[in-house]
């Protein structure tokens, strides 16, 4: 889909729908003013006689309306004018593609950038009907054989703003919105294929071919045999059960300087987590298919970083296999060596993500990191204490924290603080190796994040959980492709900042 700001605060554009909101005090936004005024006054009339209250994400579709500049015209419920914000914008737009959707307009202009949102300036506002609108359209992968619904239409989206100066800060915003839209499809695509499909091998073959559409982007892929000589012997320990054999992936964008330091993104990618010999509840096991998760959001974000160009150097690392049990797989009470160095006592095989994790936390230091960041689906634990509107988010440093919780805030994809250290980390020591890799049920999400953190020190880290985030369960079943908003977020302010 191509987005385009244009400059038309009195609604003349000619288009397929013309996209314009009216408030439930009858209040009518900008455009929707000047359509009334072209229609002698027939969106007023309608709200007076109840037949359009203005109810957040109502919407009514106007067809051939005498004197528009448009074929048809939407009308978008914006609830009340004093409460118009963040979340309020957004089920507007939501309700917005929705409608559009159902039309057969190739075309449409949406005015809705138009109108004063709480917290969200131009770039913003626009950016958002890009990320809205490419979610929207999202179609999942499916195996299906059965006739496939006709294609969406609409093709071509036109944001309208008052002045050319605001139009230039739009298209900055719906350049940003589409390459999130891109890498959240990217995201989405990896995580909702079957594991029979999506392989640690399959994951290698489509990062490679990043680095075939992207030239900035480089892209190696490490087999069984260069990460036994890299001496990775936790990760080597989960995979051991499997017939699928692992896999290393490494992407390196270069934006900037080559002596910048870059970004280290680390994405959990467990195509398939059984739990080994600790075997999971059958319940809810075909949702396992979602733990490389992680790494389908670092790759999907590393195809919007490249898409943006931004000046900033990004490397991804993402550790992948299958943990499954067998004859040969990893048993409680093992222990493993690192590449670290230090040993793990492995008491539960089902916390295996930490176990990949780790030595990727120590791969990354070769790149002499300003930040590593690692994605994971970790811990049923930050389930409870967040459910699934927050990702947990786990630092050694405050500003890396700060920056991450405020991109958050900005992409409407929010992280939740939660502590991390010593206090919890004591939780793991062992018997017999220099950790334990669990330690109990009390503030599990915080000792999983602990364990990590042992392998960060010196290390600008932080670990998102997004156990709760990255995938929806039952009747809507299938990947967010959270975090790649708050990454993306995260890295374009972390570039223009320099």
């Amino acid at each position: 889909m191509e987005f385009t700001a244009i400059v038309d605060a009195k609604a003349r554009h000619t288009a397929g729908c013309a996209v314009v909101g009216v408030y439930e005090e009858g209040d009518l936004g900008v455009a929707a003013r000047q359509i009334d005024t072209q229609l002698a006054g027939s969106i007023g009339k309608l709200h007076a006689g109840g037949d359009f209250a203005g109810k957040l994400g109502d919407t009514l579709l106007l067809a051939e309306p005498a004197g528009a500049a448009a074929a048809r015209v939407l009308l978008v419920g914006l609830g009340p004018r004093a409460g118009f914000g963040r979340k309020q914008y957004r089920k507007a737009l939501q309700s917005t593609a929705q409608a559009l959707g159902k039309t057969g307009a190739k075309d449409a202009v949406v005015y809705l950038a138009l109108e004063a949102a709480a917290d969200l300036d131009v770039y913003y506002r626009a950016r958002a009907i890009a990320e809205v609108f490419c979610a929207q359209f999202y179609k999942i992968p499916d195996r299906k054989t059965g006739v496939k619904p006709k294609a969406c239409r609409l093709s071509s989206v036109g944001v309208a703003a008052e002045n050319a100066r605001a139009a230039k800060a739009a298209g900055k915003g719906l350049k940003a919105g589409a390459a999130i839209g891109s890498g959240l499809a990217l995201s989405r695509d990896l995580a909702n294929l079957p594991p029979n499909i999506c392989t640690p091998t399959y994951l290698g073959t489509r990062a490679q071919a990043l680095a075939k559409d992207w030239p900035r982007i480089k892209t190696k892929v490490l087999d069984e045999i260069g990460i036994k000589a890299l001496k990775m012997g936790a990760f080597l320990a989960v995979t051991q059960g499997s017939e699928q054999p692992p896999r290393l992936i490494v992407c390196e964008y270069r934006g900037a300087k080559k002596d910048a330091a870059p970004v280290c993104l680390i994405g959990k990618g467990i195509t398939f987590d059984a739990g080994g010999i600790s075997l999971k509840d059958p319940l809810a096991m075909d949702e396992m298919k979602f733990d490389m998760s992680g790494a389908a959001s670092v790759l999907g974000t590393m195809r919007a970083i490249a898409e943006l160009e931004l000046p900033i150097n990004l490397v991804v690392i993402i550790p992948t296999c299958e943990n499954m049990p067998s004859g040969r797989a990893v048993k409680p009470s093992d222990i493993v060596t690192t590449m670290s160095g230090q040993t793990v006592e492995i008491l539960n095989t089902d916390a295996e993500g930490r176990l990949i994790l780790c030595d990727a936390i120590t791969y990354s230091r070769r790149f002499n990191p300003a930040a590593v960041v690692d994605v994971a689906t970790l811990t049923g634990a930050c389930i409870i204490a967040l459910g699934n509107h927050f990702s947990g988010l786990m630092s050694n440093n405050e500003a890396l924290a700060d920056a991450l919780e405020s991109a958050g805030l900005r992409a409407d994809d929010r992280a939740w603080r939660l502590p991390v250290g010593e206090e919890y980390a004591e939780q793991l020591k062992s018997n017999f190796a220099d950790i334990a890799n669990i330690g109990g049920r009390e503030g599990g999400a915080c000792t999983a994040a602990s364990y990590l953190w042992k392998f960060a020190k010196d290390l600008r880290w932080a670990h998102l959980d997004v156990a709760g985030t990255a995938w929806l369960g039952g009747s809507q079943k299938g990947s967010t492709g959270r975090p790649v908003p708050l990454l993306v977020d995260f890295l374009i302010n972390r570039a223009h900042a320099k």
